[in-house]
């Protein structure tokens, strides 16, 4: 985009990865990447990977029975070793975190702002997303990831005859791309060595049509301004944009 080339001139930047400040990842959805679930895929951002299953189920939960509107809902958790020291399974502890309860939240959220409920009928879809490996952006990846899943149990679900079809289901697709400012310059996709000195950290769901589903934004260190916030928005869109064609090809090769 030329308005982020023009807000980033002169700024130089160097990141560990040798990555350009508006460049993605590596990234890639393998599809189908488990058996027995009706979605499955294994998305990878870099060094960031996590397992993506969606279960679909006839029938509703009890409150929203004989409303004649499906349900999304999601789970997220991360493997004891996806980080570098140990953590111990939430289960174990007994109780789950909090960090993981709003994670859970923003996942479903996501999805659900893309999914036409009433064409769903009285069925559920359940997603968990599992991260294997952390290097930073895994809810992010967890909802792009999320929505392959979601789009393969759909497909799934209209072949087995309990939808009607499964583009009336999906209204748009959606990813999300994380962002921040990293000593004084914006930049995308962020790994956790700058995530954790990030000045702003950012968090961008974006549908295919160009609409925002959430935006988390967070000044760490110092106050952003409006102009960073443009510049960071740009870099989110563009970011997504890319997500959205891997997962487009994803979904075409499956």
């Amino acid at each position: 985009m030329v308005e982020i080339q023009d807000a980033l001139r002169g700024k130089v930047a160097i990141r560990t990865d040798g990555r350009k400040v508006d460049e993605l990842r590596p990234a890639s959805i393998t599809t189908r990447f488990t058996d027995v679930p009706e979605g499955s895929v294994l998305i990878a951002c870099g060094n960031t990977k996590v397992m993506c299953t969606a279960t679909f189920t006839p029938g509703v939960p009890r409150w929203r029975k004989d409303s004649g509107l499906g349900w999304v809902t999601a789970e997220y958790s991360m493997l004891p070793r996806a980080t570098a020291q140990r953590t111990d399974r939430e289960s174990v502890r007994g109780r789950i975190g909090g960090r993981t309860h709003e994670i859970s939240r923003l996942i479903g959220r996501c999805l659900r702002g893309v999914v036409d409920t009433k064409a769903l009928g009285e069925n559920q879809i359940q997603l968990d997303c599992d991260v294997l490996q952390a290097d930073g952006g895994t809810r992010t990846a967890s909802i792009t990831g999320a929505y392959v899943a979601l789009a393969e149990a759909l497909r799934w679900a209209e072949r087995k005859h309990h939808i009607k079809s499964a583009k009336n289901v999906l209204k748009d697709c959606v990813s999300a791309v994380s962002v921040g400012v990293i000593n004084g310059t914006p930049m995308l996709d962020l790994p956790y060595i700058e995530d954790s000195q990030a000045m702003t950290d950012m968090n961008v769901a974006m549908t295919g049509s160009g609409e925002f589903i959430e935006i988390q934004g967070t000044a760490e260190h110092r106050p952003f301004t409006r102009d960073e916030l443009g510049v960071l928005l740009d870099l989110a869109e563009k970011g997504n944009r890319e997500l959205q064609s891997i997962q487009r090809r994803a979904l075409e090769h499956d």
